[in-house]
C-alpha cells in the first residue's frame, strides 16, 4: 500500500543461479505488461538490448498468474527466445528461490517503510535491489554477494 496511490503490486526477476535481482518493477495495475518490465530489465542487463532472440536459451519460471500465462506475456518470451517455464499450480515451492527473494524483500523494505507514491516505491525497489545484488550474504553460495557469485563465475568462463 501507498499513501496517495493506494494497492500497489510489485513484480521482481531473480536469477536462479546467482541469486541476483535482474528486474524490480511496481504499478498501480497488475498487468501483462508490467509484469514483463523485470524481464525486459533482466535482459537488457545481462544481454544489453531488448531483441528477437537475444535471450535464447534463457529459461524464466514464473507462477500461473493470469499476467504470466497471458497470450502476450508468452508471446514476448518467445519473441525474446526465452523458454517458459511454470511452476506447478498450488506447489511455491517450485517458485522457491522467486519466494524467498520476496521474503527478503519483504522483511527488509517493504514491511519496514512507507511509501507516499508507486513512484517512491519504484525508486526505493531499484535501490534496495541493488543493494541486496552487492552486500546480501548468501549461504549456499559460501557468503559471497550475487554480484560477486556472477562476477566468479564470468571469471571461471573467461579462463576456460
Amino acid at each position: 500500500m501507498t499513501v496517495q496511490d493506494g494497492a500497489v503490486t510489485v513484480f521482481i526477476g531473480v536469477d536462479h543461479c546467482t541469486l541476483e535481482g535482474v528486474g524490480i518493477h511496481a504499478a498501480k495495475r497488475a498487468t501483462r505488461f508490467e509484469a514483463l518490465e523485470p524481464i525486459r530489465q533482466g535482459v537488457r542487463q545481462q544481454f544489453g538490448a531488448v531483441s528477437a532472440g537475444i535471450a535464447t536459451g534463457l529459461q524464466v519460471r514464473h507462477d500461473h498468474g493470469s499476467q504470466y500465462m497471458s497470450d502476450d506475456f508468452q508471446a514476448e518470451l518467445r519473441f525474446l527466445g526465452v523458454t517458459s517455464s511454470p511452476a506447478f499450480v498450488r506447489a511455491p515451492e517450485g517458485n522457491g528461490v522467486a519466494e524467498r527473494f520476496i521474503r527478503t524483500l519483504k522483511e527488509q523494505l517493504l514491511w519496514v517503510r512507507t511509501f507516499q507514491t508507486v513512484e517512491e516505491l519504484r525508486q526505493a525497489l531499484l535501490d534496495w535491489v541493488r543493494l541486496y545484488n552487492e552486500q546480501w550474504l548468501v549461504e549456499r553460495h559460501g557468503f559471497r554477494s550475487p554480484e560477486q557469485v556472477r562476477r566468479d563465475f564470468l571469471a571461471t568462463e573467461v579462463a576456460a
